[in-house]
Formats: structure tokens, C-alpha cells, sequence
């Protein structure tokens, strides 16, 4: 037979506020390790990968096979921002590399790091590439590291839409080409909702800003401000400032990549800051966790200020897809 309780509870101790603190401490080093070493999340904030990666759509990256497996031609991989400055002090840089991060406020950018950036790799170390005009169109010749002839390449994930100049000063970035259908109507396209006042919008920034056509489509050479002393690998004439992009000619280090968008017609890319060293690169993206038509970091933000409409910005069809 069991005995009564004594009537003293073993209480569990509470915690002194620097073993509070100390707890916190691990489970932020946790989830850093994870984040750096084996997963990331990562959100699409530019039009450069349509129609394969869309504006606010969320991805799940490996980042542990990059330190065992370079990345392949054909893979889409994040990476450090190339543009960035970064430091020449180790432990500034270490900090930059992977802890530093970037937000959007008061209509610009604070970087107190450098931002994610999402690219398909076109050419890998020891490859030469070159891009040329073939009948009004861009093509890439690549000749890989170790043979003697030049390839064309074929590139099944290039965008196939047209991109349309879109204006909306409530996003981070206002100014941007975004796909369409311009044989749907607007409160039916693929991809975003549009409002005619982005579009009617769009077609005065694109004139204002860059003297620009306001629909862009597929296969037509991206013109773009230069400068030839600082693009060596550029090929294109220059006239007024402006040269085609897409022409250009690079012999690949044993460490850099040329990395390039799926939308060539949006894309800030090789073509424009040239080869990247392979420490930048951290990540390739493997699957997408979910889609949303929205510009907002925060999808909870969202939900709050439009809780009927958020619904119908989910874009169901792409959700839970592994990518290529």
C-alpha cells in the first residue's frame, strides 16, 4: 500500500535571469548554425527569375552541399550581393558575410550587410562564354573548361513572357517589369494583379526614367546604361551611354562563376557586375514553400491590413513545387 504524500511539492526551480538569458543565447546559436550551415529561407523581392521564381514567393535552400559539391551549370543558387563593399577587416567581414542584414525603410535601403540574391549559374570555373545578337535575338556560345569548340545553349527556363513597366509607390522597389498576358485581361493575368494605374503609371516612369518602351518581349536584346572601363567583358557599342547587355565575352577563373536571371529582360545580373568569386555563393534553391502576390517582407502584414483579399493573392498552383 502507498503511502500519502508527504504534502511537499517538488517545485521546479525557477530560472535565474542569466540562465534566461543563457537559454536564449543557445537557441539563437542554433537556429544561426542551421541558417548558415545546412537551410535557408529565402523570399523572391525582384522580378529577375520569372516566371521560375515570382515576386514574394518563399524558398527553402540547401546550403550544406556547397561545401562538398560546387554548383552546376543549370542550378539556381543564393548568394551574397556581389556590388557590395565589403570589408577588409576579417571580423567586419565575417559579420557582413553572415550575420549582416539589409532592410527597406523610409523609401530606401539600410545595409548594414549585404542583401540575398538569386541567379541561375551559366558558366562555371574554367568555362568561356560569349553572348552575341544571332537575327535581332541574345544567345549565349559557351565552351566548357578543358574542350575546344564553342556550344550554343539551349535555355529551356528563359522567360517567355513579356515584361510591362509597372509603377506603385507603396512597394520597396516602385519601379519594375513585371510578366504578363496581354492577351488576358488585367484582373486575370498568370502571374500578378495589376491595377490599370500601375500600368498607365509604369508607361510614364519607363519614358521618364530611361527613355525606355514601356512592353518588353522575349528575345529582345536588354539596353542598359555603361560604362566599358569598368564591364571588360562587355563587346557591345556603346552610343550615348547605352550598349546591349547581352554582348559580351569572359574567360572564367578557377574560382568565379557567371551567374545570370531567368528574366534576361529584369535581371541584374553577370552581365552587368561580371564574374563571381564561389565564397559568395551559399546556397542552392531546391524547393518552393509557398507564393504569394505580395511585396510585403512580413506576409502576416498582409493578412492584418487586407484579411479577405490576402486570400486571393496566394497563388495555390505553385506552392509546395520542388524548383529547377
Amino acid at each position: 500500500m502507498f503511502g500519502q504524500a508527504s504534502g511537499l511539492h517538488n517545485k521546479p526551480k525557477k530560472e535565474s535571469f542569466g540562465q534566461q538569458v543563457w537559454s536564449i543565447f543557445k537557441i539563437v546559436l542554433i537556429a544561426f548554425v542551421i541558417r548558415t550551415v545546412f537551410y535557408g529561407l529565402y523570399q523572391v523581392p525582384t522580378p529577375s527569375m520569372e516566371n521560375t521564381m515570382l515576386v514574394g514567393e518563399r524558398f527553402l535552400a540547401d546550403k550544406l552541399s556547397v561545401y562538398f559539391k560546387s554548383p552546376a551549370r543549370g542550378e539556381i543558387v543564393t548568394l551574397n550581393q556581389p556590388t557590395f563593399k565589403y570589408s577588409d577587416n576579417k571580423l567586419k567581414n565575417i559579420w557582413e558575410r553572415y550575420v549582416g542584414i539589409s532592410f527597406f525603410s523610409n523609401g530606401k535601403w539600410i545595409d548594414w550587410g549585404p542583401t540575398n540574391w538569386t541567379k541561375r549559374v551559366i558558366g562555371a570555373p574554367g568555362d568561356e562564354l560569349k553572348g552575341v545578337i544571332e537575327d535581332g535575338k541574345p544567345v549565349i556560345y559557351l565552351k566548357k573548361a578543358g574542350e575546344t569548340d564553342f556550344v550554343k545553349l539551349d535555355e529551356p527556363y528563359l522567360n517567355k513572357y513579356p515584361v510591362v513597366a509597372t509603377y506603385n509607390s507603396k512597394r520597396n522597389d516602385p519601379f519594375t517589369y513585371r510578366s504578363w498576358d496581354p492577351n488576358k485581361p488585367l484582373d486575370q493575368q498568370p502571374f500578378y494583379q495589376f491595377t490599370r494605374a500601375e500600368i498607365e503609371m509604369g508607361k510614364i516612369k519607363a519614358r521618364d526614367y530611361y527613355g525606355d518602351r514601356a512592353v518588353k518581349n522575349p528575345g529582345t536584346p536588354y539596353l542598359a546604361m555603361m560604362h566599358r572601363s569598368e564591364q571588360p567583358w562587355s563587346t557591345g557599342e556603346v552610343y550615348n551611354g547605352i550598349a546591349i547587355l547581352d554582348e559580351f565575352h569572359v574567360k572564367l577563373d578557377k574560382d568565379q562563376y557567371w551567374l545570370m536571371g531567368d528574366n534576361r529582360l529584369a535581371s541584374h545580373d553577370s552581365r552587368a557586375w561580371g564574374p563571381v568569386n564561389k565564397n559568395l555563393i551559399h546556397g542552392k534553391i531546391k524547393f518552393r514553400i509557398w507564393s504569394l502576390d505580395s511585396d510585403s517582407s512580413w506576409w502576416i502584414f498582409d493578412l492584418i491590413k487586407h484579411p479577405i483579399k490576402f486570400w486571393s493573392k496566394i497563388r495555390w498552383s505553385r506552392c509546395l513545387q520542388s524548383v529547377k
